[in-house]
């Protein structure tokens, strides 16, 4: 069942959305996350521009992810649960640079993350 069809939509972070300023700016509270990765996957840092995202988190460099060709690659985050309307929140935040896509964590669960549009 994908994330989209789920009761529980998963919203994967590896970067500032695990920040609790953020996570406040965001959706209004405090997400409570399990530790989990995504296998097949890399970081890298990526220059923000955007003065409000830059304002809410911070920070100049954000890492994004981008699929790497290296089996053992694998880039640890959080996973969260969040309604769909926090998962709005979460598509406004995020700049033009980022794309929001479906992955299989290493868990098992599907989830949704942001990686390089």
């Amino acid at each position: 069942m994908s994330a989209s069809q789920s009761s529980e939509i998963h919203l994967f972070s590896y970067g500032t959305l695990q920040l609790e300023a953020v996570q406040f700016a965001t959706f209004g509270r405090r997400l409570d996350g399990q530790d989990d990765a995504m296998p097949g996957w890399r970081s890298q840092m990526l220059e923000i521009t955007d003065p409000e995202v830059l304002a809410t988190s911070g920070e100049r460099f954000h890492p994004v992810v981008v699929p790497s060709d290296k089996a053992d690659d694998e880039v640890a985050g959080k996973v969260f649960v969040v309604t769909p309307e926090e998962l709005n929140h979460a598509d406004a935040y995020e700049v033009s640079d980022y794309k929001r896509v479906e992955v299989a964590l290493k868990s098992g669960l599907r989830a949704w993350v942001y990686v390089q549009a």
